[in-house]
């Protein structure tokens, strides 16, 4: 075991799928000499070559357009978006082709490229540096949507997502880029937990509290806030987003009948309202209580100064979990 961070933990990640694959290639602004704007990629240009780890202009439709290319002609890109806010110029390459060609194709052509985001906010930055754009992404069929929400699981995760033949939108918590977890690093991706399955990560009866990314360590704080009142709460981190692991998903609603879901995410037409409806419709009769959602407000993300009160916290949480349990 190793005790490092959820950046470093992803750096080593690429490190390795880079020295176990010549297809893989790194590309975005700034991954190369700087080593990205979060160091995610440090030293690997330096290690493998500016032909594999390209620093390439600021225009994201033209590093998703060449990625694309470059997965036509046998090799694996690993696109780095600089801020979460920064996707949307590629946003017409990921929806019209990336996401279609395999389809298109009856599966003949495979287009295995990651996307890499950082999402989220807690950085004290604006809002196009702070948003959760990841319903777009989820709703957007032939893609597949994960995120990580420490290091434990980024290290692999990343790995399996770079050697998947789909596409994959990975989502890093940009707040918990600094913060440290143990990570086995003889762990082989092939081993880990497959990529489109949930981590019960606090086990509980009486609610299922599900989040991802950076609101999976909020709701282990709620979960232990809430134990201390003779409650027990099971926490689901989801890490697929699309596909949605509804069989471990039900499987513990079923037991608990109360559900919560939290994200960063305004609530209006978000990722929770999908799991909302999906998770009335298989577990109707085992509910006691409607599911609840905790998200962001429906505005633009707000100045820094603010965004302690955007963002959904411990409060904001046990409150919805106060709520379901009044039914």
């Amino acid at each position: 075991m190793t005790t490092v961070t959820l950046a470093r933990a992803l750096n080593e990640g690429l490190r390795r799928a880079l020295e176990d694959d010549p297809k893989v290639l790194i590309m975005g602004e700034d991954v190369g000499k700087l080593g990205g704007v979060f160091r995610i990629t440090d030293g690997l240009q330096k290690d493998f070559g500016e032909s594999r780890v390209v620093d390439t202009p600021l225009a994201e439709s033209g590093i998703v357009g060449t990625a694309i290319g470059l997965a036509l002609r046998g090799y694996r890109p690993v696109c780095e978006i600089q801020f979460d806010g920064f996707v949307y110029p590629a946003f017409n390459q990921i929806v019209s082709q990336l996401a279609k060609m395999r389809y298109r194709s009856r599966g003949h052509v495979t287009l295995p490229v990651v996307i890499r985001i950082p999402f989220g906010g807690g950085i004290g930055a604006v809002e196009h540096h702070s948003e959760s754009p990841e319903a777009l992404f989820a709703h957007t069929a032939g893609l597949r949507v994960v995120a990580c929400s420490g290091g434990a699981d980024a290290f692999t995760m990343i790995q399996q997502a770079i050697r998947s033949d789909d596409p994959v939108i990975f989502f890093e918590p940009k707040r918990r880029y600094w913060e440290k977890a143990d990570i086995d690093t003889s762990v082989s991706p092939a081993d880990a937990l497959p990529l489109d399955v949930a981590r019960t990560v606090a086990a509980g009866s009486d609610l299922t509290l599900l989040a991802y990314g950076p609101m999976v360590k909020v709701g282990l704080g709620a979960a232990a806030a809430a134990r201390e009142e003779g409650r027990s709460i099971e926490v689901i981190d989801l890490r697929s987003l699309s596909p949605l692991d509804m069989t471990t998903i039900a499987a513990s609603v079923r037991r608990t009948g109360r559900c919560v879901v939290a994200h960063e995410a305004p609530t209006s037409s978000g990722l929770g309202a999908e799991i909302a409806a999906r998770v009335t419709e298989e577990c109707f009769y085992a509910l006691e209580a409607p599911v609840l959602r905790v998200g962001g407000f429906p505005t633009p993300y707000p100045p820094s100064r603010l965004e302690e009160h955007y963002l959904p916290d411990l409060d904001r949480v046990l409150d919805a979990v106060d709520r379901a349990f009044g039914y």
